[in-house]
């Protein structure tokens, strides 16, 4: 049985623990949040998801 769970929701605890345990702000948070979504925008978007593909299938061995 192979169990997947979306990059996003790993993504959303890590942040979520971080809000909570390591006194992030919330303002921090959402900085990044908007970073990102400005980031998907550029015409670095294609190269990033390739970035991060690359990164997890070599971490997964696939």
């Amino acid at each position: 049985m192979n169990v997947s769970i979306p990059l996003v929701v790993v993504l959303g605890i890590v942040v979520l623990v971080a809000v909570r345990f390591l006194k992030l702000r919330l303002w921090m948070a959402a900085a990044c949040a908007v970073f990102g979504f400005l980031l998907a925008a550029t015409a670095f978007a294609p190269d990033i998801n390739r970035a991060i593909k690359a990164l997890l299938s070599w971490l997964t061995g696939s």
